[in-house]
């Protein structure tokens, strides 16, 4: 259950992030770096998302739906 919900908030965090990257792409006329930053965040967010997700499998702590798995 913690790793469903590590999951959802991780995701929910990339929205975000890619959300405030484009706010300050369109609002920001001069100026990138603030949009950079937030896509590097992005970036950040979502290599940690895939390596939990990695990790959280290889663990036992998920696992995937029972239609999917072979027989």
């Amino acid at each position: 259950m913690l790793a469903k919900v590590v999951m959802v908030v991780m995701l929910l965090a990339v929205v975000t992030a890619l959300f405030v990257s484009v706010y300050f792409l369109v609002n920001d006329k001069g100026d990138k770096r603030r949009a950079l930053n937030a896509l590097k965040v992005r970036v950040a967010l979502s290599v940690l998302l895939i390596i939990f997700l990695i990790v959280g499998y290889a663990m036992g702590w998920i696992h995937p739906h029972p239609a999917l798995q072979l027989p």
